[in-house]
């Protein structure tokens, strides 16, 4: 039930970052869940690394949504360069 749920606010969380940089993005909605979580991961290991450590749900999402668009950043990035060769 847990890997359920990481899956359902991983995939909020991408789709919020997405949202939040609008634009075309070669990945879709594996990577979109994808991004969403492991910009989770990301979000809290900065906040810990800034001294920002949330107790609240909505600080943690927020961390989550900056770690995701961190994320989707280098992705475009990375994904851009592969495109253009």
């Amino acid at each position: 039930m847990a890997f359920l749920w990481m899956l359902i606010i991983g995939f909020v969380v991408g789709l919020v970052a997405k949202f939040l940089m609008p634009g075309r993005d070669p990945g879709g909605f594996i990577i979109t869940i994808l991004l969403g979580i492991a910009g989770s991961f990301v979000g809290g290991w900065l906040g810990k690394q800034l001294g920002i450590v949330p107790e609240s749900g909505f600080g943690q999402f927020a961390l989550a949504v900056v770690g995701a668009i961190v994320l989707l950043i280098i992705y475009r990035v990375v994904a851009g360069r592969s495109n253009a060769s």
